[in-house]
C-alpha cells in the first residue's frame, strides 16, 4: 500500500475520514444545508480544497447507503479531481426518488478515492489491430 501526502485546506470538522481502517474511500461532508429536489440535482459545497501530487487523481464516488436508502447519488460519478486543481471540491448530487432530500451541514455526502494513473501517448494508426470482439458495441457479449 502506498501512502502519500495530500495537502488540505478546510475547517477541521470537514476533514475527510474513513469509516474503517483500510477503507479505500474517505467520506467527504457537506459544508452547507441544501435540498436535492425530487428527480432533480444540486451542487453541494464541501469546503474542501486539496493538492495532490503529480500522477494521482481524486475520484468522487457516491455513498452506497445514500443510494440504496434514498436514491441519492453523484451525478457525474466518479467526479474527477485533478492534481492541478486547487478550488473547492463541489459534489453534484442527483435525487432519483420522488421525494425531496435534505442535506444538512456536516452530512457525509460522497467519498473520495485516490488513484495513481499512467500518462498515455496517442499514436496515429491507419488501422487498429484485429481483436476477438472487434467493433461490436453495447450488448454484444450478451446477458449470460
Amino acid at each position: 500500500m502506498t501512502v502519500f501526502e495530500v495537502l488540505i485546506e478546510c475547517e477541521p470538522e470537514l476533514f475527510p475520514t474513513r469509516g474503517n481502517p483500510g477503507d479505500a474511500g474517505y467520506d467527504i461532508r457537506s459544508n452547507i444545508s441544501a435540498v436535492i429536489p425530487a428527480r432533480g440535482f444540486a451542487m453541494v459545497a464541501t469546503g474542501l480544497k486539496i493538492a495532490l501530487p503529480a500522477g494521482y487523481v481524486g475520484l468522487v464516488h457516491p455513498r452506497s447507503g445514500l443510494a440504496a436508502k434514498h436514491g441519492i447519488t453523484v451525478l457525474n460519478a466518479p467526479g474527477t479531481v485533478d492534481a492541478g486543481y486547487r478550488g473547492e471540491i463541489m459534489v453534484t448530487l442527483v435525487n432519483h426518488s420522488d421525494s425531496d432530500f435534505a442535506v444538512e451541514r456536516l452530512d457525509r455526502i460522497a467519498q473520495l478515492v485516490f488513484q495513481k494513473f499512467e500518462e498515455a501517448r496517442f499514436v496515429p494508426a491507419e488501422q487498429l489491430p484485429i481483436s476477438q470482439r472487434g467493433d461490436q458495441g453495447f450488448g454484444s457479449t450478451g446477458v449470460k
